[in-house]
């Protein structure tokens, strides 16, 4: 069992290297797929202002699946990581460890996007119950962060396609400013569920 195993994740790892580098060969013109990009990430953006602020969790999730949020900051706080590392390892000229890194963020980000709707969808949105001072600052942090991860969400997947297509120049241009906001969105998401923890959960 575990050599077939081993081989399928082999395969699937070879698979998915050959897929970047048809992508890297590949002459794709940029302006449909960012594009493409603008309007998918609408519509995600779109579904999850809907999941927030129009749907209502059922009843019968109560209490159930309540490890999420602590899940979520946990997602967070790896993908901050990876990217720090994959920050650390271009700054020193090491682009396959910076890929690496910069794909495990990707790869963190994802499976948080997937347990965050899980989470809304069978939670709803938690409110905060603190007052004052404690409250203004949680309210400003949570808003910074769902602000930007909205801009964030178009940047990093443009920010991805100029790289795995070879437009380097592009994709260091776009990703001075893709890698402060994806790290501020996720170290704020860990930072709001310190909040909540405190004063929610």
């Amino acid at each position: 069992m575990l050599p077939l195993l081993r081989r399928g994740l082999y395969g699937f790892g070879m698979d998915f290297y050959d897929l970047i580098v048809r992508m890297e060969q590949a002459e794709i013109s940029p302006r449909p797929v960012v594009g493409a990009i603008v309007v998918v990430s609408g519509l995600a953006v779109s579904f999850l202002l809907w999941l927030l602020y129009v749907h209502h969790a059922s009843a019968d999730f109560a209490g159930r699946w309540m490890f999420l949020p602590a899940l979520n900051a946990l997602l967070n706080g790896l993908c901050a990581i990876a990217l720090c590392v994959g920050l650390y390892f271009i700054k020193h000229h090491n682009t396959e460890a910076h890929r690496t890194s910069m794909l495990l963020a990707f790869a963190f980000s994802s499976v948080f996007l997937i347990s965050y709707i899980v989470n809304h969808a069978l939670h709803g949105d938690t409110i905060f119950p603190g007052h004052g001072s404690v409250r203004t600052l949680y309210l400003s942090i949570l808003g910074s962060h769902v602000i930007l991860s909205m801009v964030a969400l178009p940047m990093v997947l443009t920010t991805f396609f100029f790289s795995l297509t070879g437009r380097f120049a592009m994709h260091r241009r776009i990703a001075r400013w893709t890698f402060p906001i994806w790290l501020y969105v996720s170290i704020t998401g860990v930072v709001v569920f310190v909040f909540l923890k405190a004063y929610a959960y």
